[in-house]
């Protein structure tokens, strides 16, 4: 297949690209804005492949999208660009509706204009990939809050959506466009969503590498509230694995939720860090001495979990790393790429809390 992969060049796409190109026979079109989280040198390894090829473009351009549609001839799509921190979405939303939405309407657009001069058999073998997050869904029970565990549910394929935050909001928006393009217009869609990645490649503003960096640098590690809320925790490589298989063998019309079986709270995620880098990079104290505790995010979600059993028991797909052995290999990454982590910071952003607005306006920072 000649793959076209939108966001290619982010923490998710750029894991998608080099999978690709590594363990398949497939080419790749990399189609990515290179907005601050995007960066080539996550794609340093596979940018001289002569299956592979590079495309600056903005989603929101349908003029470009056409130009590379015609140009490239793409047997598939698959949608990864995406704005995603939920602090930056509290600060400013517009991007992520401009991105998310927008983005997501004019590539659907695009596609399926293409889609339609297709012939019969290239239209019937196309599939357009939307990668989606299990923020869609809210959150879940808590386990403080339940009076046992039968009460503790996980996000299903049919779990009703209520996004909290305005991130999850554009997604939900997003995931609504895909498929109602497919009821509409028959374009061939599958909808998958994810649990929290981690790993390689991930830009320093979100929890695991901004904890690693912070700790490195002896500067704080702040745990939002009182590091309670559980997350999923997915390997970005076990990702990959499961989104080339759904493009591959998943059915058109179908959505996917892909999880890592890690249930993990916020403050124990940043304490497993701590203990592996007091083995790894010792030091006179001890780094769990750099925890503190700040105001929470506003409409900060409880719990995520997902029910992954679907895409076991369909496509055979399970995750290949713990959160112990995934965690280890992605702290040993970025001891030994900090230069990429300066790199991709660049001076516009230094691991400073963001999306801290609403709390400043009503007096909490």
């Amino acid at each position: 297949m000649k793959i076209l992969v939108t966001g290619g060049a982010g923490f998710i796409g750029s894991a998608v690209v080099r999978h690709i190109i590594n363990n398949t026979s497939d080419s790749v079109i990399n189609v990515d804005k290179l907005t601050y989280a995007g960066n080539l040198e996550s794609l340093v390894s596979v940018e001289k492949d002569e299956r592979y090829a590079f495309e600056q473009v903005d989603i929101c351009d349908r003029a470009e999208l056409d130009r590379v549609f015609d140009e490239h001839k793409p047997d598939a799509v698959m949608h990864l660009a995406a704005e995603s921190h939920v602090d930056r979405s509290i600060t400013g939303p517009a991007d992520f509706i401009q991105t998310n939405i927008v983005g997501t309407y004019t590539l659907l657009e695009a596609t399926r204009s293409y889609w339609n001069a297709l012939s019969v058999d290239k239209r019937t073998a196309f599939r357009f990939h939307h990668i989606s997050t299990d923020e869609v869904y809210g959150d879940l029970p808590h386990p403080d809050e339940v009076q046992n565990s039968d009460e503790l549910t996980l996000f299903t394929e049919i779990t009703p959506y209520a996004p909290s935050s305005p991130y999850s909001a554009s997604k939900a928006s997003s995931d609504h466009l895909v498929r109602a393009w497919l009821r509409t217009y028959g374009l061939p869609t599958i909808v998958t969503n994810c649990s929290n990645n981690y790993g390689p490649y991930h830009f320093p503003e979100k929890l695991i590498p901004l904890v690693i960096l912070n700790a490195l640098e002896g500067k704080n590690l702040p745990v939002y509230g009182k590091g309670d809320q559980i997350r999923d925790w997915l390997y970005v490589e076990d990702h990959a694995r499961a989104l080339y298989k759904v493009l591959a063998e998943g059915k058109v019309g179908e959505t996917y939720n892909i999880g890592g079986h890690n249930e993990k709270k916020n403050l124990e995620v940043v304490q497993e860090i701590c203990k592996i880098l007091d083995v790894i990079v010792p030091k006179e104290t001890k780094y769990q001495e750099q925890i503190t505790y700040v105001t929470d995010r506003p409409g900060h979600d409880r719990r995520y979990a997902i029910d992954s059993s679907k895409i076991q028991r369909e496509l055979g797909w399970t995750p290949l790393e713990t959160f112990e052995t995934g965690l280890k290999k992605t702290i040993e990454w970025y001891l030994d790429n900090l230069r990429w982590c300066k790199n991709v910071q660049n001076g516009s952003y230094q691991r400073e809390r963001l999306g801290v607005d609403t709390l400043i306006a009503e007096g909490e920072v």
